[in-house]
């Protein structure tokens, strides 16, 4: 796994399956045009996810997201329309994204997924939708690869239950990723500083956030994330924000990656170094906008320097005011004009 922070997750999720409908191509052409896409905008991981409808839900589950964006009313429908992958496609899937340059992963919701993608993921991400799930999570921990968690609808007490289980098992390289599990996330529900609290409780493993707030010209709510401190950031994505479908509307695409990529590098621009010291590009600042002592008056040699013959004023390439207490009651050793900038060898 890339140690790149923060550590950008492309959630391909099923959105490929409407490109490929749209293109009349195959899904796992489709698939690949994903990956590419996700390399070209500067990703670290293309993550996919691997189920069957028959293991992964009832019959008669209700939707929970927007019908008006996606109107299939059933979670079993929809999952039938999106589960024709196999371990042979996302084999494929992974050897193509590695030679991408990228890390790839599939989160799996049924063991036999979970079972045939470990010699292929290069961490394992569990959804939020299965947190409670702890005889799945200690199974998937057992293995012994990174474990990437999101947290979305759960109580505090129910994030460190999941935590408490993978450690259990002897697994503690686990980052947990902030999630509000509602699609797409109105900015006023995001909660960023949930961030700030997951840091604080759970000092021993990294922090991140998995995304459904839907992009905005600025991606801002990424930035926000990575300065409270997420070191993975997980969003959906997809080449072509204007399809129907299950994530399009909330995902982001190439360009909406690369802005918020930028924003990741900038705001490490900005930040530097918490060193407080004088930099390079300070010094001749200093030297010129610091005070010196100066003379209110012209001075004869021989002459005691009295505290009203001094005034401060810049530049800062004399004596400092911090010494006037010194200089006072010494005396000049030469003739000295109004106005000069008093120096060690003056006094």
């Amino acid at each position: 796994m890339k140690n790149t922070k923060p550590y950008i997750i492309a959630e391909m999720g099923v959105n490929f399956y409407d490109t490929a409908r749209v293109l009349n191509i195959s899904p796992l052409k489709a698939a690949k045009m994903y990956i590419d896409g996700a390399a070209e905008a500067g990703c670290d991981c293309a993550k996919f996810q691997s189920y069957k409808a028959d293991t992964i839900v009832s019959k008669n589950s209700p939707a929970y997201w927007d019908l008006s964006k996606e109107p299939t009313e059933t979670q079993y429908a929809l999952f039938q329309k999106h589960d024709g992958f196999n371990e042979e496609d996302y084999r494929e899937l992974c050897n193509y994204t590695h030679a991408k340059g990228m890390d790839f992963t599939s989160t799996p919701f049924d063991y036999a997924s979970a079972d045939y993608l470990e010699d292929m993921v290069d961490f394992y991400k569990i959804s939020s939708s299965d947190l409670s799930n702890l005889p799945f999570i200690r199974h998937i921990a057992k293995k012994g690869k990174k474990m990437i968690v999101s947290v979305g609808a759960a109580y505090l007490s129910e994030v460190d239950e999941a935590i408490r289980a993978m450690k259990e098992v002897g697994n503690n390289d686990i980052t947990i990723l902030h999630c509000v599990l509602s699609y797409p996330t109105d900015p006023r529900n995001a909660n960023l500083r949930i961030i700030e609290t997951l840091k604080k409780d759970f000092p021993d493993i990294g922090i991140g956030f998995s995304d459904h707030v839907a992009p905005d010209d600025t991606m801002m709510t990424l930035a926000v994330a990575y300065m409270l401190g997420a070191e993975v950031i997980e969003k959906h994505f997809t080449l072509d924000k204007t399809l129907p479908g299950n994530d399009h509307y909330h995902a982001g695409n190439q360009e909406d990656f690369k802005k918020a990529i930028a924003n990741f590098k900038w705001i490490d621009t900005v930040l530097g170094s918490a060193e407080k010291t004088v930099l390079d590009c300070e010094l001749i600042p200093r030297r010129e906008a610091r005070r010196s002592l100066v003379l209110t008056r012209d001075m004869k040699e021989g002459e005691i320097i009295k505290e009203e013959d001094l005034m401060a004023k810049r530049p800062g390439t004399g004596i400092s005011p911090e010494f006037a207490e010194i200089v006072v009651g010494r005396k000049a050793v030469k003739d000295l004009k109004e106005d000069t900038i008093l120096t060690w060898n003056m006094v």
